[in-house]
């Protein structure tokens, strides 16, 4: 006999394939519950039919993406968060040498306001008090939180495209190239500013009635953009680039060496916290004495006017052939003291930072 419309209906829904995605979510938590279903509903143990087969595995499927999905938020996340604290302990430790490092750099070479780092440091602590030499801070102090963050996310990323192995020194160095590639489009803006405030206190020491045209940070920032639109934040771009390359590929390769040779010597084969803070201060010791001077003709680009017409230097190399010129082999080295008090300590807790943060919350 033929069956009724409304029988037919239900037979057939019965057999039919699950007809949407709600369905297939709801099957597949039925299954996992209560063991193989039909695709209808009822619960049948040991039988299954094609359709719902086929739906198991789109599930699984659909499953397993969902799960790469979130461990890689996870993953940045992690990456973000440890970079982010990395960045907040190298400014704090480290931005009181910087002040001076730039005070040094950027001075007159004929008539210099400072004899040295000594004296740089204590002239500014006798008119500004300790707040002086945290002149400038809240640019790298916010800046540095994205610019760490970004440049040890793209570590960690770079570092799987490259397969770094520590029977391969070299593949560190090229992962820590990447990465500094990627944080150097953070980085100099950050510094550009930082450093424009900065010299601000170098005029004002030269010429007790110079007058600043900055109230703040902020002010920079919008002069900048004035006189040079999105290009205004990316001046001296080109010499951040050129040291950071190498500096960056040393940087991390002395570090991640140094850590492994550690580790190597131990029982458990893992380096300890002291190891970590040694390698990381070694590390950071290579990048800057290694690159110094092109961070001297960075500086003089970055404290140069903001104002394209007002600019004492056109580029890189024009840069570089006036600072000999007026100074020497001498002038590449000014502010060479404080930048290696400087980069031991900063880079050995930064380093250390971003290590123990990742290794907690892993």
């Amino acid at each position: 006999r033929a069956r009724a419309p409304s029988q037919a209906m239900t037979a057939n829904t019965r057999d039919a394939p699950v007809p949407n995605a709600f369905d297939a979510v709801y099957a597949s938590c039925a299954r996992r519950a209560f063991g193989p279903m039909t695709m209808g509903g009822l619960a049948h143990r040991g039988a299954t039919t094609p359709s719902a087969t086929a739906t198991g595995g789109a599930m699984t499927t659909f499953a397993a993406s969902s799960a790469n999905e979130a461990s890689a938020g996870v993953k940045f996340a992690k990456d973000v968060f440890a970079g982010t604290c990395g960045g907040i302990t190298v400014t704090l430790l480290g931005h009181p040498f910087d002040t001076v490092k730039v005070l040094l750099q950027t001075q007159s070479t004929k008539n210099p306001v400072y004899s040295g780092a000594v004296d740089a440091a204590s002239k500014v602590i006798k008119s500004e008090g300790v707040a002086g030499l945290y002149r400038g801070v809240q640019s790298p102090l916010a800046g540095q939180m994205f610019f760490r963050a970004t440049l040890f996310f793209a570590y960690a990323r770079a570092k799987e495209f490259v397969g770094v192995s520590p029977d391969d020194p070299l593949s560190y160095c090229k992962a820590g190239g990447l990465a500094w590639l990627a944080g150097t489009f953070f980085e100099s803006p950050i510094d550009l500013y930082k450093s424009q405030w900065q010299c601000q206190l170098i005029k004002a020491k030269a010429d007790p009635n110079y007058k600043s045209p900055y109230a703040s940070v902020g002010d920079v920032v919008k002069e900048s953009w004035k006189h040079n639109g999105i290009r205004g934040p990316y001046q001296a771009f080109s010499a951040t680039l050129a040291r950071n390359l190498p500096a960056g590929a040393v940087y991390f390769g002395v570090f991640e060496n140094t850590k492994n040779a550690f580790a190597a010597r131990n029982e458990d084969g893992k380096a300890t916290n002291l190891q970590i803070i040694a390698s990381g201060g070694i590390g950071g010791f290579f990048y800057w004495s290694l690159f110094y001077p092109i961070d001297v003709i960075k500086s003089a680009l970055m404290t140069d006017s903001v104002v394209p017409a007002q600019r004492k230097y056109s580029g890189f190399l024009d840069a570089a052939g006036k600072l000999y010129a007026g100074g020497g082999v001498r002038a590449f080295y000014r502010g060479l003291v404080p930048c290696l008090l400087r980069a031991s300590p900063a880079n050995a807790g930064m380093l250390f930072c971003v290590d123990f943060v990742r290794r907690a919350i892993d």
